[in-house]
């Protein structure tokens, strides 16, 4: 043991030293220098990694960088197939490029928008804003730029703490073995002790004549290079809601076509607020119905027909066509059949016990999870904790429970826990109390906007420690709202609690320590006044 100390010693001063133990320092020198020495000499040689990563999104990227700095010799891969329309992008995944991050800065863009021709009723001496005009080109650049410099970073992040990036297309050689297919068309061979899947997914296509060839999805969207218009956007989940949600806030006309509900999965009182407030700012929506052609007309204009729910053909022309209709799990591509690694039918998720697949020594983390939350946070999370189990003793799993969300829809939406439906379905209604209350946002008041769509719940548990189980919250600034009774319910927050807490005034948080009035008083809901 001594004569293992000082070598390893040896190894932790220089690279030359190396040598002395007859191992290339190519396989130690991932390492920082007297942190990780002794991880590099007791390494398993049989494997050119200790962890290879296939997807460069945000989940495959934290538990690349999170099982580096536990002394793991780690390589992504991460290859991006071009959209049916052309699109793609850099390092980074969906959240960075075609997610999260351009959504959120077309939104904030809206709300800019918005918030100018307010700024009239508070003093602001402006031109007509009627001739205010937006510019598509411009913040068109402006995103790409964001996100170009966000690919960077990355990139040099991983070459800071010495993860390999393989720009190449893996898929299984066997259960220990990838292929990768670099552009070029030459594949290359790596093996690895363990393998995770954060491959996320893409935006699907309904199989109607003209839609892969006209339509785009949100993988084209914020890289459009030309305005889009009247926009018809296919799909009310919450990526439909946000794109044409902001387009109309940038002064286009759009339209929501819906086959059966708004926001599946969310709680439907309140995806319904977030539909009639879409609607009341002049989104049009086309319930209960599905496209069935799309075909281009002579001056590039889009002719869609559409059946509705009696089965009739409607038709319109539109500028653009967005599918936001799901994604599907980008498994196919990887042959898992190779592995003999199991996977989802219809949807290609995979059905992971703590991330851990069928396969011993594969895991997943992410949105390619079946019936796990398509969060970005989520992703994070779920791949650090298992680079902490794998190669820092740790035994801390994921806690996918409880876990926040916001839809950024022009009146945003903010939940955490279960929805009415959810909480009722499992406790039953007698088991349960759903607090409710409108208010009135200060921001509001001088520029005399419409508040009735403005609306929280609480759902808790009706007696005992009246335990909070969902909260829900639409209005402006949901997301940072929802963030901090996130934290409240982990905590096991209870109702009694959240009426003691002490709120800030004059915010729209505060109204959640307000709230009083249950549904099954049959009293109403609306506020009295801004301080009642």
């Amino acid at each position: 043991m001594a004569t293992l100390t000082m070598l390893a010693r040896l190894v932790s001063f220089r690279p030359a030293h190396a040598k002395l133990l007859e191992l290339p320092w190519s396989r130690c020198d991932a390492f920082p220098y007297g942190k990780t020495a002794m991880a590099c000499i007791c390494s398993d040689q049989t494997f050119m990694y200790d962890l290879l990563v296939i997807g460069g999104g945000s989940g495959g990227l934290a538990a690349a960088k999170e099982a580096v700095d536990l002394g793991a010799k780690v390589a992504v891969f991460d290859y991006v197939t071009p959209s049916p329309q052309g699109s793609t992008w850099g390092l980074g995944g969906t959240c960075v490029n075609v997610g999260c991050i351009p959504k959120k800065l077309m939104h904030q863009a809206a709300l800019l928008g918005e918030a100018v021709h307010e700024s009239t009723f508070y003093g602001w001496q402006l031109p007509d804003p009627k001739t205010i005009q937006h510019d598509w080109e411009e913040l068109r650049t402006a995103v790409q730029n964001h996100i170009k410099s966000v690919n960077w970073t990355t990139r040099v992040d991983l070459r800071t703490k010495k993860v390999e990036y393989i720009n190449a297309e893996a898929y299984f050689k066997d259960e220990h073995t990838l292929c990768g297919k670099m552009k070029n068309g030459e594949q290359k061979t790596y093996t690895a002790k363990n393998i995770l899947i954060a491959v996320g997914g893409r935006p699907k296509y309904p199989d109607i004549p003209g839609a892969l060839k006209h339509g785009i999805t949100s993988d084209d969207i914020f890289s459009l290079k030309k305005a889009p218009g009247k926009t018809l956007v296919v799909g009310a989940g919450y990526i439909g809601l946000e794109c044409a949600g902001f387009l109309n806030g940038l002064g286009y006309d759009a339209t929501i076509m819906v086959r059966s509900i708004i926001l599946r999965g969310f709680d439907q009182q309140m995806a319904n607020i977030v539909a009639q407030e879409m609607e009341r700012r002049g989104v049009h929506f086309i319930y209960q119905a599905k496209p069935s052609k799309i075909e281009k007309q002579s001056d590039d204009r889009l002719l869609v027909y559409w059946v509705d729910k009696d089965g009739q053909t409607h038709q319109d022309v539109f500028d653009t066509v967005l599918f936001a209709i799901g994604r599907k799990a980008l498994t196919a591509e990887l042959k898992p059949e190779n592995a003999n690694l199991k996977v989802v039918p219809d949807s290609g998720k995979i059905d992971a016990v703590d991330e851990q697949t069928n396969v011993p020594h594969i895991y997943a983390v992410g949105d390619v999870l079946h019936k796990k939350p398509e969060l970005t946070p989520v992703a994070i999370h779920a791949g650090r904790l298992l680079a902490r189990r794998l190669f820092g003793n740790s035994t801390q799993q994921m806690d996918y429970t409880n876990v926040a969300t916001t839809v950024f829809s022009p009146l945003e939406y903010g939940c955490v826990g279960l929805s009415e439906e959810a909480a009722i379905a499992i406790h039953g209604d007698d088991k349960i109390d759903v607090y409710h209350m409108y208010y009135k946002p200060t921001e509001f008041f001088v520029p005399q906007k419409d508040v009735s769509n403005c609306y929280l719940k609480v759902v808790a548990f009706k007696g005992g420690d009246e335990r909070v189980l969902g909260m829900h919250f639409v209005g402006p600034h949901a997301g940072e709202v929802i963030q901090g009774f996130a934290a409240a319910m982990k905590c096991n927050l209870t109702f009694p609690k959240l009426k003691d807490t002490v709120g800030i005034h004059p915010t729209v948080a505060e109204e959640f320590t307000r709230v009083s009035i249950t549904k099954r008083s049959g009293l109403d809901p609306k506020p009295t006044s801004c301080c009642s």
